[in-house]
């Protein structure tokens, strides 16, 4: 079972003249009671913050924080004594565990795109930390999954994940196709940065989403040359 969600449903925020979000689920001053969460993944935010801007120091409780850096680079400092930058293509994974505080900065003169997921994570009263990593996912393999967090496995350029999920990336080429194993008790979630793909009859383009349910195997299929996130999710919300 396939839910759509085109990207004109998504919910626009610019609550600052630096800062331009989508949210994808319920996040901030947005509140839709029946878009909070899918699975264990609470917030994903599609963020463009302009240059010399960010998010001063905040805190954070009880969540897998997982970061992709689409464009520019953000300077992350944590109250963990953690400052570092992480540029386009890299990952990076803030356990907030009982509480840490952090920024995130775009000290560059140049725009920064990101993408930001929270997870509810497997367990709480975790350690805060702090990891990154650099796969290259933007000029990565084409045509394949490529992993980039997860908490099923531990793999060489992969951030570990406290949730028994996996954030995939594929840059997939017009006319290929990537099949996807899953199962009826796991939750996927598809979100297209760039092109076009079908999956299960379903078009997809920039911005859109597929929330997926009760499906074997996914078959996707680039349409135009495509750049897209594949998350797979556990389906058992008894502990979310």
């Amino acid at each position: 079972m396939l839910a759509y969600i085109p990207a004109a449903d998504r919910h626009h925020a610019a609550p600052a003249p630096w800062l331009s979000s989508y949210f994808l689920f319920s996040f901030a001053d947005y509140y839709d009671k029946g878009n909070v969460h899918f699975g264990p993944l609470r917030v994903f935010n599609d963020d463009s913050i302009a240059p010399q801007n960010g998010f001063p120091q905040h805190p954070h409780s009880e969540m897998e924080i997982i970061t992709l850096v689409l464009e520019g680079e953000v300077t992350h400092e944590d109250t963990l004594g953690n400052r570092t930058t992480t540029q386009a293509g890299e990952v990076q994974r803030l356990t907030a565990g009982t509480g840490v505080a952090h920024s995130e900065m775009n000290r560059q003169d140049k725009a920064l795109q990101l993408y930001q997921l929270w997870f509810m994570p497997s367990q709480s009263g975790l350690a805060p930390s702090y990891e990154q990593k650099d796969p290259g996912f933007l000029k990565g393999p084409s045509n394949e999954l490529i992993p980039l967090a997860t908490g099923q496995r531990v793999l060489e350029d992969v951030v570990y994940l406290n949730s028994n999920s996996t954030v995939y990336w594929a840059n997939l080429d017009c006319g290929k196709s990537i099949l996807f194993k899953t199962f009826p008790l796991r939750f996927s979630f598809l979100y297209v940065r760039q092109g076009c793909v079908r999956v299960l009859g379903q078009e997809l383009g920039p911005g859109d989403q597929a929330r997926i349910s009760n499906e074997d195997v996914l078959e996707i299929t680039a349409t135009k040359d495509a750049q897209f996130m594949l998350l797979d999710l556990p389906s058992d919300e008894a502990n979310y």
